[in-house]
């Protein structure tokens, strides 16, 4: 088992075929999107890509929701303190 995008049961009816599957409780859910942002990230690392980045943002986006954060002040909070604090571009490691 794991956790896939909302639409992919609808996605495989669609293509005449069949799955099985359950609607997570929150405990379940928010386990699920961990496995699925430790998978992401083995994927980004990889094989670094915009899609793979994606994935990332889009489990972020489902933890946001699953805790009541809205994704775009998220988004805005992480902008302003990029801008305050900088970024990790440069690669900056404290002693």
């Amino acid at each position: 088992m794991k956790l896939v995008r909302d639409n992919i049961p609808q996605i495989i009816n669609d293509a005449g075929r069949t799955c099985e599957y359950h609607k997570a409780d929150e405990a379940e859910h928010i386990a699920r999107l961990k496995d699925k942002m430790e998978e992401e990230l083995t994927e980004f690392m990889l094989e670094p890509s915009c899609e793979e980045a994606a994935d990332m943002l889009e489990v972020v986006r489902g933890l946001c929701h699953i805790h009541g954060i809205d994704f775009m002040e998220a988004l805005d909070a992480a902008n302003n303190k990029h801008a305050r604090r900088g970024g990790f571009d440069g690669g900056i490691v404290l002693w």
